[in-house]
């Protein structure tokens, strides 16, 4: 009956040293990664100084400008076209169009659905 009390407590003890071995290794992981981080930022370029940094140009801030724009006609042919032979490669030129009243929400509204506003104006 001893015998089988110290397979168990031999079982145990495997247990316990096998824990201590993984919690060795997992810290030694650690300060290691530490340790290459630590390498690795010593190497980076330092951070840009105060006279480094980016100026605003010499007429201030830009400006967003606002203006309308109008597509240009797709050219009509009898063969379907692919977007490579379209003019600017697929991408779609665009125009100064003339200056036209946007249109604006009524008044109280948020312009979209569940604004929170009054319905039915």
């Amino acid at each position: 009956m001893t015998t089988a009390w110290m397979d168990v407590a031999a079982g145990r003890g495997a247990v316990g040293v096998g824990l201590i071995v993984a919690g060795v290794v997992v810290v030694t992981l650690l300060i290691g990664a530490f340790w290459l981080g630590s390498r690795l930022r010593r190497r980076e370029l330092p951070p840009p100084t105060p006279e480094e940094q980016p100026r605003l140009p010499e007429g201030g801030p830009v400006r967003e400008v606002v203006e309308n724009r109008e597509p240009d006609e797709v050219p009509r042919s009898d063969h379907r076209m692919t977007p490579h032979e379209s003019p600017a490669f697929g991408n779609s030129p665009s125009r100064t169009g003339p200056e036209k009243e946007r249109p604006q929400w009524s008044e109280g509204s948020g312009g979209s659905f569940g604004s929170g506003g009054p319905g039915g104006r």
